[in-house]
């Protein structure tokens, strides 16, 4: 079924797709920063020299990009009721 027969409308900003990427995005972010500004040789040393910090906040927001793709590629429809018309 195309998307022009469809009847009803895209779940949007209320799909949860949307809140999961917009949550692994801002603590990506927050982690990202974290390891590039207050990462010290010491914590890389305890982590057997991987920017741990770095690496998993790049990881998140890839993450994060992959579920905002999916959200667009394949978005949820929404029926319409038996209440609602488009002519109101």
């Amino acid at each position: 079924m195309s998307q022009s027969t469809r009847r009803g409308h895209t779940a949007g900003a209320f799909d949860i797709r949307v809140i999961i990427a917009a949550l692994f995005g801002i603590y990506g972010v927050v982690i990202t920063v974290m390891g590039l500004v207050a990462t010290s040789a010491e914590d890389i040393a305890k982590a057997a020299g991987i920017n741990i910090n770095l690496w998993s906040g790049i990881g998140m927001l890839i993450f994060a990009a992959l579920f905002l793709l999916w959200a667009r590629w394949r978005p949820i429809i929404v029926p319409e009721t038996q209440g609602e018309s488009s002519a109101e």
